[in-house]
């Protein structure tokens, strides 16, 4: 069944009480994991819902230290503090050691690790780390076709493209130009945005994941999936990338441009959603379908259509928000873990990745918890629960 906003309005959305209750439980759980969680960190997926403890090593460790950071702003308790500033120096040390930062996720990692101590405690540390992580990102730069190289040793053929994922990583080189007065940063960011927006968006409004170009002219070639069901289909976290790095551009940059993608992409996004809301890992996939879900993807779509909605004249901006709060709700009422026995995640029915003909993926997270889903779970919460200051 394709939704419409019409159709949208039968849903129940929340309130003052629901959200607080669910945002306390979700905080709860965060106190909860500290003991485990503060010197190690969270891995990227649970198993059998439930997280091991890992080094700070791939690209989402940042998540679980930006979930610690919402904690402390919700609460103001010193622990949450002392834990996410104890992971701020793992930081610093996993960026001056280069420990897995051979690829485009800076912002992932450092802006809601460092920039967001920076900004809610004015830890040193934190700006130092980050503006490395800045300058390692844009070492991934690419004059040539004017694109920020997503993964592998630089002008690898094989690895000679943007992803979508990557919108995400642009507020870190915004922030870097607003504390170092260095406009090279978010000249980068604005180049990127640019290219990736020209090549990734299709006509029909649904989204690439990923995009070639060819390493001698610069000029874009083709798109591919790399984690959706097919080349042409819509992975639906890809498409929620795009909602939420096209509003947290247009945040920075106000060129009205982006307002219209937005609309489109997110339009799309919203009328591809099945009948309880919570969208399956692709949009092939529509209700009845037994292939699993991935809630995810409505998280990040959730904070972007909230951000973005500071931006729109009122009635656009209604019917984004009214929407968002629907599917805030369906979350909180068929994902969301109420109790740490149950999980020691915040989101349940997630997929981090799954395996398909044209894919090149292992099942791996498979309606499970993942720590992405998590952090934006928790920051729609308290962006519906206050005028949240961005970490972004």
């Amino acid at each position: 069944m394709a939704q419409t906003f019409e159709s949208m309005k039968k849903y129940e959305g929340t309130d003052k009480t629901i959200i607080k209750t669910a945002l306390d439980q979700a905080v709860d759980i965060v106190r909860g994991n500290l003991a485990d969680f503060t010197h190690k960190f969270q891995s990227s997926n649970s198993i059998n819902q439930f997280y091991e403890p890992t080094e700070n090593v791939e690209w989402t460790t940042g998540f679980w230290t930006g979930e610690i950071w919402i904690a402390y702003e919700h609460t103001g308790e010193k622990c949450f503090k002392e834990s996410a500033e104890i992971q701020v120096d793992s930081f610093l040390n996993r960026i001056l050691n280069k420990i897995d930062v051979n690829h485009h996720d800076m912002g992932f990692l450092y802006s809601l690790s460092c920039v967001a101590a920076y900004k809610l405690c004015g830890n040193e540390t934190g700006k130092k780390a980050a503006l490395l992580a800045a300058d390692n990102l844009i070492s991934r730069y690419h004059e040539k076709g004017q694109f920020i190289q997503a993964w592998g040793d630089i002008d690898a053929e094989d690895n000679y493209r943007l992803i979508i994922d990557c919108l995400l990583n642009l507020p870190l080189l915004y922030w870097a130009t607003e504390v170092t007065g260095d406009t090279s940063y978010a000249q980068i960011a604005e180049n990127h945005i640019k290219t990736a927006m020209e090549c990734v968006v299709r006509p029909d409004h649904s989204t690439y994941h990923t995009y070639f170009f060819d390493p001698k002219t610069g000029k874009p070639t083709y798109g591919v999936t790399h984690q959706g069901n097919r080349n042409n289909s819509a992975w639906a976290r890809g498409q929620a990338w795009g909602i939420y790095g096209v509003a947290l551009s247009y945040a920075y940059l106000k060129d009205p441009k982006y307002l219209e993608i937005f609309e489109k992409i997110t339009d799309y996004f919203i009328e591809h959603l099945p009948e309880d809301l919570i969208a399956y890992w692709d949009f092939d996939f529509d209700t009845g379908s037994e292939e699993p879900r991935d809630s995810s993807s409505v998280s990040i779509a959730v904070c972007g259509m909230l951000e973005m909605a500071k931006y729109l004249e009122p009635a656009k901006a209604k019917k984004y928000t009214d929407a968002a709060d629907k599917m805030l709700r369906a979350l909180i009422d068929h994902c969301a873990v109420k109790d740490r026995k149950e999980s020691n995640g915040l989101l349940l029915h997630g997929t981090y990745a799954r395996d398909s003909k044209e894919n090149t993926c292992t099942n791996r997270g498979v309606d499970e918890c993942n720590t992405f889903g998590d952090y934006f779970y928790l920051e729609a919460l308290i962006r519906m629960s206050k005028d949240w200051k961005l970490y972004w």
